[in-house]
């Protein structure tokens, strides 16, 4: 009887031992494991003219850019912030006290091609800026949400708390620029000048650039809105009704219904949309009858925000105007296709609504010209033009900084990296 306890208990006792271990593999095997990270994908190499643009890239010395496919990395990062602005690359300290003591303001309007905002957002990102971003209802869902995640990782951006569905030359553009000159009024950063950019843009000049320029004698308390008097091949614009068929396009009503004259007789203007306000000016843009009225009257023009600004700046009571400003104020660099031959030797691109999209060799005309900014650039079709005018920008950023250059600040590694140009510049 003993005998067959003691063979009971022996039985039960490996039993027990036999789901315990079986247990253990068993909890061992649904275990979530350690997700392994992604392969980095491979980059488009930079091309040889690139090389021939940005110093230190000799020929036989391979670059590798350090991000690929921004976009997808927004789209689905679970990371949180710092992570995030660190793999993208953004700058998070100060490069100057110089350019602290100056805050800039930006607005920028965008509504496709997530990886151009991204790399534009980087490259005049400060964090003693503030930038306010228009987010275009046509938008898709994702790609809204993908802005907010990214925007909502710095406290000094943020979006429109009004979106418009922007429709080409029509005034919901001009009431976009509003909205964010509304909400930067409201900013507690003391920012000192208001620049709009589109999301096809580039920075060709550096913040400590953009910052000397707007403080230059020139223009240190003027606002930068290059136009002349409307000549008459424009005035139809103005002196003609139009609408708004919204998200589309403009049209005439009509058959040519006129409009009435402009208020407070005002002379109008034709300009580019783009400017350099200072903060004076917005507020009287956003406070003054003359401006509300010019505003209320340009509702029903074909594109209003290229004759708005110029206007304004025209009158001698708006602060910062510059009555004989004519085309003054280098702010876009872009090929027309009408001054071909004239201000620029063609577009080695293609041209999209008589504009040059940029090709690689077309950067020597950029960079030469030095404007604040260059217009435009597409990833789709001629993404290596971007891929080296952002790393020449880059490399100029961070050899005019003042302060230690961190790791993460670089955009391109050498293959060798022992002896790397950048690296150089980290350890400066």
């Amino acid at each position: 009887m003993s005998q067959l306890e003691g063979t009971k208990c022996s039985f039960l006792l490996c039993l027990g031992m036999s789901i315990i271990i079986c247990s253990v593999i068993y909890m061992r095997t649904r275990m979530p494991t350690e997700p392994k990270l992604p392969e980095p994908p491979i980059c488009r190499p930079f091309s040889t003219e690139c090389k021939a643009l940005v110093p230190g890239m000799e020929e036989g010395v391979e670059w590798h850019r350090r991000d690929c496919q921004v976009e997808s990395y927004i789209l689905n990062s679970g990371m949180q912030c710092s992570n995030l602005t660190s793999d993208l690359h953004f700058i998070t300290r100060p490069l100057s006290r110089e350019e602290e003591d100056y805050p800039l303001a930006f607005i920028v309007t965008i509504h496709k091609e997530l990886e151009l905002f991204v790399r534009l957002l980087r490259a005049i990102y400060m964090p003693q800026n503030v930038y306010c971003i228009h987010v275009d209802n046509k938008a898709t869902l994702e790609y809204q949400a993908a802005v907010m995640k990214l925007v909502g990782c710095f406290k000094n951006t943020f979006l429109s708390s009004r979106s418009e569905t922007v429709t080409y030359a029509g005034f919901s553009r001009l009431q976009a620029d509003f909205n964010c000159m509304k909400d930067l009024a409201k900013s507690k950063i003391g920012w000192r000048k208001v620049v709009n950019l589109c999301g096809q843009d580039f920075p060709v000049q550096s913040n400590l650039e953009l910052v000397r320029y707007m403080q230059s004698k020139e223009w240190r308390d003027r606002n930068m809105t290059p136009g002349v008097k409307q000549p008459e091949s424009m005035r139809h614009r103005t002196q003609l009704q139009h609408r708004e068929i919204m998200g589309s396009h403009v049209t005439q009503k009509g058959l040519g219904l006129r409009k009435g004259p402009p208020p407070h007789n005002l002379k109008i203007y034709f300009g580019t949309a783009y400017y350099a306000l200072t903060r004076a000016f917005v507020d009287f843009v956003l406070k003054s009858p003359i401006a509300q009225d010019l505003l209320e009257w340009s509702k029903d023009t074909f594109s209003p925000d290229e004759h708005y600004w110029v206007t304004l700046n025209h009158i001698k009571e708006a602060p910062g105007s510059h009555i004989d400003g004519g085309w003054a104020g280098d702010i876009r660099a872009i090929k027309w296709r009408d001054q071909e031959g004239r201000t620029h030797n063609g577009c080695k691109g293609h041209y999209v609504r008589d504009i040059c999209i940029y090709g690689v060799e077309d950067l020597p005309w950029i960079i030469n010209r030095n404007s604040m900014f260059a217009n435009k650039f597409e990833s789709n079709t001629f993404p290596e033009a971007l891929d080296c005018l952002e790393q020449w920008h880059r490399n100029k950023v961070l050899n005019q900084a003042t302060v230690p250059i961190e790791p993460s600040w670089l955009l391109a590694t050498q293959s060798n990296s022992s002896n790397s140009y950048f690296n150089s510049i980290a350890g400066a």
